[in-house]
C-alpha cells in the first residue's frame, strides 16, 4: 500500500506565534512504514513551541512503536524542564500514527488534537479529545452538542510534559484504498465544522485539502494557531 500525504500550518488570525509543531512539515509519499504527527503546545510565552518541538523532534527520533514514541516525548519534556526550571508548566498535545506497508494504521494520542478517517463519504473522528467537557459527555453529563460549547471544552485532562508518566491512547486501524486521514491541532476543529471537513477531503487532492482547511479556519476568526496532515491511501 502506498501513502501520500501534505502538512501545513499557521499561526493564525490572532496568535503571534504558532505554537504547533508538525512532523513531516511537507508533501510526501512511502510505502511506509511512515510516522506523522501533530502537536500543540501550550505554557506560555515559548514555552509552548519549546514542548511541541521537543516532542515532534524525540518521537521522530526513534524507530520504537507509537505509544514508545509519545512517551519519549513526555520524557524529552521533563527532562528540559529539569535542566531550565522556568520552563515548569509546559506541555503539548500529541497525535500520532505510523502507517504500515500492509495497511495497518496505528495511533498514539494525548490531549485534544485529533485524528479523523475519511471514508466512503463519511468523516469519523477516530481519537477521544483528553478534555473536562469530553469526560463530561462520557459521563452522560452533557451531549456532544453542548460539549462543543462547554466553557471547560479546552480544559485538557492529559497532555505531554506535565508528569512523569502519562496516559496515552492507542488505536488500529485496517485501512482501504482511497481513505484519508487528517491529524490536526483544535485550532481547526474549533474554526471548521464536521461537514465542512468532510467536503474539503472529499473534493481536494491532500495539497490543496491542507491549505483550504487552514483558510477556513482563518476566515471563521483564526482564533488559534492551525496545523493539518492530510493522508490519503493509494495502492
Amino acid at each position: 500500500m502506498r501513502f501520500i500525504w501534505s502538512s501545513a500550518s499557521h499561526q493564525g488570525m490572532v496568535r503571534q506565534n504558532n505554537e504547533d509543531s508538525l512532523f513531516p512539515e511537507s508533501s510526501g509519499e512511502s510505502t511506509g512504514p511512515v510516522t506523522l504527527m501533530v502537536a500543540d503546545g501550550m505554557g506560555g510565552h515559548v514555552a509552548g513551541e519549546v514542548a511541541s518541538r521537543l516532542a515532534v523532534n524525540a518521537a521522530a527520533a526513534t524507530d520504537l512503536p507509537p505509544a514508545d514514541r509519545v512517551a519519549a516525548s513526555n520524557r524529552a519534556i521533563r527532562e528540559e524542564v529539569a535542566r531550565q526550571p522556568g520552563l515548569e508548566g509546559m506541555g503539548t498535545t500529541m497525535t500520532l500514527v505510523t502507517l504500515d506497508p500492509s495497511g495497518k494504521a496505528h495511533f498514539a494520542h494525548v490531549g485534544d488534537s485529533r485524528a479523523y478517517l475519511y471514508r466512503g463519504g463519511e468523516l469519523s473522528q477516530l481519537t477521544q479529545d483528553h478534555t473536562v467537557a469530553a469526560e463530561y459527555v462520557l459521563q452522560g453529563r452533557i451531549s456532544p452538542e453542548e460539549a462543543a460549547t462547554h466553557p471547560q471544552r479546552h480544559m485538557l485532562t492529559r497532555t505531554l510534559g506535565l508528569t512523569r508518566f502519562v496516559n496515552i491512547d492507542e488505536i488500529q486501524l485496517e485501512l482501504q484504498v482511497g481513505d484519508r486521514l487528517l491529524l490536526c491541532s483544535d485550532g481547526l476543529t474549533e474554526m471548521v465544522p464536521d461537514p465542512v471537513i468532510a467536503e474539503v477531503l472529499e473534493g481536494n487532492g491532500v495539497e490543496e485539502a491542507a491549505w483550504r482547511l487552514i483558510e477556513l479556519a482563518n476566515a471563521a476568526g483564526g482564533l488559534d494557531n492551525i496545523s493539518v496532515i492530510v493522508i490519503e491511501t493509494l495502492d
